[in-house]
């Protein structure tokens, strides 16, 4: 049968919407309550809704009973003091589960490239119903940073790189595209996170705020994205060889049990 999954999506993996006037907003970021849980960099997330409507960033499948990444339970506590993050990851009408701000501190294109990862949004998610995917909403105002995507993790060609003005507003097939942000910057980038059931009220959400499918990547100096791929496959082999060893300490380790 298949997921439903939405037509803009679908040569990309990703839409970049019109721009929100952030401005006119209050930073509701900075008053609600965040968890020390870590994604790619050093982050720090708030979430708005969650399994149970509780303080925490477990994935939907973790909980008993375990469940997709759909119906989420907003938290009074957060809501109350974030109406407006609330009232916008709701807007386009589409099944929300997890919704979070993440805060994340500044992070080089060579450590964006190494922590590029797929989300796993569609665990348990049954055949025949809505595929989850992201929306992304800038928050703070990061002209000088962007978001990676890839289709393979360590192939640069192709790669999209999405500028993160405040108001940028992005929708993205997250388990299919590897995706990260790079941060420049001293103060930390903030970003609210919504996963969305894909259906007809997304499509519209989509239709109303002009996604497009493709924009020109952000540019980069070519010795900044030549130094991020060396980064990469340094921090990569580094990985390789760590896990290595310690298989390897683990066999010596039952040898002599």
């Amino acid at each position: 049968m298949g997921y439903i999954k939405s037509a803009a999506l679908e040569e990309t993996g990703y839409v970049v919407l019109d721009r929100y006037n952030q401005e006119l907003d209050p930073q509701e970021w900075l008053d609600i309550e965040y968890n020390d849980w870590k994604s790619s960099g050093d982050t720090r997330f708030a979430p708005l809704a969650s399994a149970f409507g509780e303080i925490e960033c477990n994935g939907f499948w973790n909980h008993k009973p375990p469940r997709t990444d759909k119906d989420g339970v907003w938290i009074d506590s957060q809501v109350a003091k974030a109406p407006n993050l609330a009232r916008r990851a709701q807007e386009p009408g589409a099944n929300v589960g997890r919704c979070r701000v993440i805060e994340l501190q500044p992070t080089p294109y060579g450590d964006c490239l190494y922590n590029l990862h797929q989300d796993d949004n569609n665990r348990l998610n049954p055949d025949g119903t809505g595929w989850v995917v992201r929306g992304f909403f800038n928050l703070t105002d990061d002209k000088d940073s962007f978001f990676v995507l890839r289709e393979n993790r360590t192939d640069p060609a192709g790669e999209t790189r999405i500028a993160l003005p405040a108001g940028a507003q992005l929708i993205i097939d997250t388990q299919r595209l590897w995706h990260a942000a790079t941060h420049v910057g001293n103060a930390p980038r903030y970003n609210l996170i919504t996963s969305w059931t894909s259906g007809p009220e997304l499509d519209a959400y989509i239709e109303k705020y002009h996604g497009v499918n493709r924009v020109e990547s952000f540019e980069v100096d070519q010795d900044i994205l030549d130094a991020g791929y060396v980064e990469q496959a340094r921090k990569d082999a580094a990985r390789a060889a760590y896990y290595a060893a310690k298989g390897q300490a683990d066999i010596q380790a039952m040898s002599e049990a």
